[in-house]
């Protein structure tokens, strides 16, 4: 059963992975109950979900674009890594600044802490020209494609019976 859960994350087609084993636990034990149970998550994993960057993919004919929304976070506080296998890893920390002193605050939604995003590159990619700019929370990464992956589109025809 471990098998198929691996299996689903690592080879759908453009699914970002989460991390954390309480939200796979929550995860596996819905998904076996066709979500008829639908665990509440813990405020620890709600915290982590605030963090996790939400992230969109696109490609156009000569490369893929990967955005991901970090609000509050410096550039230099976000790290980015890529895998040889077609992995890209987002990870940062937003961090809590306190300046008043004696000064606590009555309610606070604000999340602080360390994220992890990695989202699956089903694409032949060179990862060596990748470059990435950053503007008002907006992280945004571009990978080219390589010239086999530019050339692998196909048109079908289409025939009446």
């Amino acid at each position: 059963m471990s098998d198929s859960l691996i299996t689903r994350k690592e080879n759908s087609h453009n699914t970002p992975m989460h991390y954390g084993y309480r939200k796979d636990l929550s995860d596996l034990v819905n998904s076996f109950f066709n979500n008829w149970l639908d665990l509440p998550a813990t405020p620890e994993i709600s915290a982590l979900k605030n963090l996790e960057p939400k992230i969109e993919v696109s490609e156009n004919d000569n490369d893929v674009t990967v955005s991901a929304e970090v609000p509050g976070i410096s550039e230099k506080d976000i790290d980015l890594e890529v895998s040889s296998d077609g992995y890209l890893t987002i990870s940062g920390e937003k961090k809590h600044e306190k300046k008043e002193k004696g000064k606590g605050s009555y309610f606070s939604e604000i999340s602080y802490g360390s994220f992890k995003r990695t989202i699956p590159l089903p694409w032949d990619l060179k990862f060596d020209d990748a470059k990435a700019d950053f503007e008002n929370g907006l992280l945004k990464v571009y990978i080219p494609k390589s010239t086999e992956e530019k050339s692998r589109k196909k048109k079908i025809s289409i025939s009446k019976k």
